[in-house]
């Protein structure tokens, strides 16, 4: 009970900011949330205008989608559920491929080459940016900067200031100018991407499908089959590495290591050389399933668990040892019956999302196993990509999930499962 009360709490909470500013009277009776176009249009005062902008995105944006509206009555009496849906968010041209949290804000890039920014707790849309030829692959925060990474193979980075009406302003795209004028001279700075085409080594040749930040620095995977890396504090690109021998899908570092996972089927882990502050070289492989297409990576706070998505609907986790850099497969579990798209950690939770349009939450338990306690339902398409907030919220979690439905969906997420879930519960052994 004293879980459920503090649920509600953050509900109502919830609800009075949906209710704040609207014309029409609603009641707290029920306080699950859904985004409606029947709401006040009044939210469109707090939506600032990017520079990059252009005036058919603004036509295209609806004007009253981004309000919310209370849902069916909710029998409290019933046992508490392992998740409940929260809100419905509706706004993008195209389907949501990346989420991230960006202090009180939670971001989300489409590939209609759009990103909205959506205020917590109530989650009305704050503004709307974007730019670029190509749709947004990627995004990832780092203090007061935003780098999103799009289909053209450029990455932009957004500046967040309150000072100006336009918060998320773009200041500059990677590689920089500064950084092709130092090189383009160069002809040894000339790689061959394909026959009879060079491109600078600094530059993608393809998509760039993935991005993470560790210790200063900017990782960037690509369809052309590489891993760059750029220094956050001047932007410069330091690094150009051949990783793998097929698309690389999903990046993601800890503890020193940066790993990338890609359509060859392998997991490479990577690490700094000693007495070479910026040079990476190969720790270790993780290998998948034969043929099967890694789609992305997490790894445990504590560096010892790395989880990956296949393209056959199993989630493989390896047992690493860090200090003497080893590896070793220990799970692998059936997880969908399509192929996972996304993963994500939230301390002792793993939360898979599908091509068949679902998400499974997963408990980690000792010895290589993974608890299913429970499966989420909702999404008209395939769900794409999945955010977790680190917040505990009554008992549980938030989990975003952006899907080709074009929506993103927030769910609240109980860690604690009830007697009514047991029945369902499945412990698979690895």
């Amino acid at each position: 009970m004293l879980i459920q009360r503090e649920l509600d709490k953050y509900l109502v909470l919830f609800a009075a900011h949906c209710i704040n500013g609207c014309k029409e009277t609603l009641t707290l009776s029920t306080p699950l949330l859904s985004s409606t176009r029947s709401m006040s249009m009044s939210s469109n005062s707090r939506s600032s205008t990017s520079t990059s902008t252009t005036s058919s995105e603004a036509e295209e944006t609806p004007q009253g989608s981004h309000r919310f509206e209370l849902l069916k009555q909710v029998d409290y009496k019933m046992p508490c559920k392992s998740h409940r849906s929260l809100a419905v968010l509706s706004g993008h041209v195209g389907s949501v491929s990346s989420l991230a949290l960006c202090g009180e804000f939670i971001l989300s890039a489409s590939q209609g080459k759009d990103i909205i920014v959506w205020q917590q707790p109530d989650l009305r849309m704050f503004t709307k940016f974007g730019h670029g030829d190509g749709s947004v692959k990627a995004v990832v925060t780092v203090g007061n900067k935003v780098f999103t990474a799009h289909q053209d193979s450029r990455i932009r980075v957004w500046k967040v200031s309150r000072s100006s009406e336009n918060v998320f302003r773009l200041v500059d795209t990677l590689p920089t100018t500064k950084d092709y004028l130092g090189k383009f001279m160069k002809q040894s700075n000339y790689v061959q991407t394909r026959r009879h085409h060079k491109r600078l080594w600094i530059e993608h040749a393809d998509s760039i499908s993935c991005l993470t930040v560790y210790n200063g620095l900017i990782y960037s995977g690509s369809w052309d089959k590489t891993l760059k890396v750029w220094r956050v504090a001047d932007l410069k690109c330091l690094e150009s590495i051949k990783a793998h021998d097929d698309a690389v899908n999903g990046l993601v570092a800890s503890k020193g290591i940066v790993y990338s996972a890609s359509a060859d089927g392998k997991i490479k882990a990577w690490g700094k050389e000693l007495g070479k502050s910026h040079c990476h070289s190969l720790k270790g492989i993780l290998e998948g399933h034969k043929d099967v297409s890694l789609n992305s990576v997490v790894v445990s706070d504590d560096g010892k668990w790395v989880y990956g998505g296949g393209s056959d609907g199993f989630v493989m986790g390896w047992e690493g040892n860090v200090e003497i850099v080893r590896w070793k497969l220990a799970c692998e579990t059936k997880a969908h019956e399509m192929a996972v798209l996304c993963v994500c950690l939230v301390g002792e939770f793993l939360c898979s999302g599908s091509a068949d349009k679902s998400i499974g939450i997963w408990k980690r338990e000792a010895f290589g196993k993974l608890c299913r306690v429970g499966a989420i339902t909702g999404h008209e398409g395939p769900v794409k990509c999945l955010q977790a907030s680190p917040n505990a919220v009554g008992g549980g979690f938030l989990l975003y999930s952006g899907s080709l439905d074009k929506s993103l969906r927030v769910w609240w997420v109980s860690k604690q499962s009830s007697t009514s879930d047991s029945e369902e519960k499945s412990i698979i052994s690895c």
